[in-house]
């Protein structure tokens, strides 16, 4: 039987819990503020966003796992290339970005410029809820994807816009490889590197 905080695969019906944790998980996060600056509406527009990265790109592409509050989306190697979004996709992006449609694409065209060429998984994203911050439900999905990373002989990439998780994703095994902003007065990235173990 599992519990609440054991990784599972997640499904297109999970969508709404999932978005909802992942808007409330990254309301603080630099990047996502400065993509949706209106405090008033942050967490509705995360959600959404959200929802669609999930269902319209990550669940086609990569390994999506979930808990009861945090959720995880990982890029195997084979998929690298494509898991990026589609037309469609791009679309409803630009849709819920508006304004700001402009600094993401550039934002995004950037990272990529930063992506390790050599094979290897990526963390696309992770996040808890925080009011379950703390219950190691984060962990859990970070070793579950790890475990699979390393399964396969592959090291890990993944980008943090926020300095305070830097030091979590040490303690599993992540150096910062490189540090740079993007573009337009954006916030800080910092790519990290975890060779397979």
């Amino acid at each position: 039987m599992a519990t609440k905080s054991m990784p599972q695969a997640a499904a297109v019906e999970d969508a709404p819990a999932i978005s909802g944790t992942l808007a409330r998980a990254f309301d603080d996060d630099p990047m996502m503020r400065w993509f949706f600056p209106e405090d008033a509406s942050r967490e509705a527009t995360l959600g959404r966003y959200f929802s669609t990265l999930f269902t319209r790109q990550y669940l086609r592409d990569g390994v999506c796992e979930r808990t009861d509050a945090a959720a995880a989306f990982w890029v195997p190697a084979e998929a690298q290339e494509k898991a990026v979004p589609d037309d469609e996709t791009i679309r409803q992006l630009i849709g819920i970005l508006g304004e700001r449609a402009g600094l993401f694409k550039e934002a995004v065209e950037t990272a990529a410029l930063h992506t390790p060429q050599e094979p290897h998984w990526s963390l696309a994203l992770i996040g808890a809820d925080p009011a379950a911050q703390g219950q190691g439900q984060g962990a859990a999905l970070l070793r579950s994807g790890l475990a699979k990373a390393d399964e396969a002989g592959l090291p890990v990439y993944l980008e943090s816009s926020k300095a305070a998780n830097l030091p979590v994703y040490e303690h599993f095994g992540f150096t910062v490889r490189e540090e740079f902003a993007l573009p337009g007065g954006g916030p800080v990235l910092w790519g990290m590197w975890r060779e397979a173990r």
